[in-house]
C-alpha cells in the first residue's frame, strides 16, 4: 500500500483546518540543541480524522503542542483556520473538586456562555458521551474509561462551543487510551468514532499503535525517528476487515523500517 494523497499544495488554504508547512523545532541552542521535528509538512481538512504515528520520541507530541499554542516552532509556517484547538491528553486530568458535569461546563463559563445554555450544552455533551445519570459523580467516583468520557465531553465543550461557528473545530488527541485496559480502550475507540461521525470535528489523534491508528483515521501519517518529519502518508478510511489487516501488516512494517533505519545510522 502506498500513499496516493493530492499534492497539499495544489489545495486551497481555506480546505485545512491545519497546515505545517516546513515546520521545524529545536530545544536548546549551541552544541546541546536538540532537533525534535525537521520540516514537517502536513493539513489536517475540516471534519478530517487523521492519525499521528510514530515510535516514542519522534516528535508527535512535540507537534501536537506547536498546534495546541502550547509552543512555537523554532523555523516554517504554521497556519490555524479552526476554533482554538481543544487538546485531550493521556491523562484525564479533571478537576478532582468538580462534579462530571461541572468539569465539561468548565470552557463553557470560561467563554462567558450564559448559565442556562452552558448547562443545557453540558448535558448534550455527557449524552453525547454516554454519561447520562453520572454527571453530579466526582472523578474519584468513576472508573478511568468513564473518566476519559468525561474528557472527551469537556474538550468537545471546548472545540464545539466556544467558537462563533465561523471556521471548523480541531480535536487535539495525544494518546487518550493507552492508559486504559484492551477492553476499555477497544469500546472508547468505537466510542469516539461515533462521536466524531456525529460532530464532523477535525482530528488529530498522535499514538504508537498501528492498529489503533488504521481503526479510528482517515488517513495515518508517519513520522520518521527524531527529529521527525513525515516520511509517508495512507488513506485507511473505510477499509474491511481484511484490508484493514492488510493495512496494519504494511503500516507495522514500514514503522519497522523507519525505526531500524535510525538505530543503524
Amino acid at each position: 500500500m502506498t500513499a496516493t494523497l493530492e499534492n497539499a499544495a495544489t489545495r486551497p488554504a481555506t480546505e485545512y483546518a491545519v497546515r505545517l508547512s516546513g515546520v521545524h523545532k529545536t530545544f536548546g541552542q549551541g552544541a546541546g540543541a536538540v532537533p525534535a521535528l525537521a520540516g514537517v509538512d502536513l493539513d489536517v481538512a475540516p471534519g478530517e480524522f487523521v492519525c499521528l504515528l510514530g515510535a516514542s520520541g519522534c516528535g508527535k507530541t512535540t507537534l501536537l503542542n506547536l498546534v495546541a499554542g502550547l509552543d512555537r516552532p523554532s523555523a516554517g509556517e504554521l497556519e490555524l483556520n479552526s476554533s482554538r484547538p481543544a487538546v485531550m491528553f493521556q491523562e484525564a486530568a479533571l478537576m478532582p473538586w468538580l462534579t462530571a458535569a461541572a468539569n465539561v461546563e468548565l470552557p463553557l463559563r470560561l467563554a462567558g456562555l450564559p448559565r442556562g445554555e452552558r448547562r443545557n450544552r453540558t448535558g448534550e455533551l455527557l449524552e453525547l458521551v454516554r454519561l447520562n445519570g453520572v454527571g453530579g459523580k466526582r472523578p474519584h467516583e468513576l472508573s478511568g474509561g468513564m473518566r476519559q468520557r468525561v474528557a472527551l465531553a469537556r474538550a468537545l465543550a471546548s472545540a464545539l462551543h466556544t467558537t462563533d461557528g465561523s471556521r471548523p473545530a480541531l480535536l487535539l488527541m495525544d494518546e487518550p487510551f493507552s492508559a486504559l485496559d484492551a477492553i476499555t480502550r477497544d469500546v472508547l475507540q468505537g466510542e469516539l468514532l461515533r462521536v466524531w461521525r456525529s460532530t464532523g470535528t477535525a482530528v488529530l489523534f498522535v499514538t504508537h499503535d498501528v492498529r489503533e491508528a488504521v481503526r479510528l483515521g482517515q488517513r495515518v501519517v508517519l513520522l520518521s525517528s527524531r527529529p521527525g518529519r513525515v516520511v509517508q502518508e495512507w488513506q485507511v478510511g473505510d477499509l474491511s476487515g481484511v484490508e484493514e489487516a492488510e493495512a496494519t501488516a504494511v503500516i507495522n512494517q514500514r514503522l519497522r523500517e523507519v525505526i531500524s533505519s535510525h538505530a543503524t545510522a
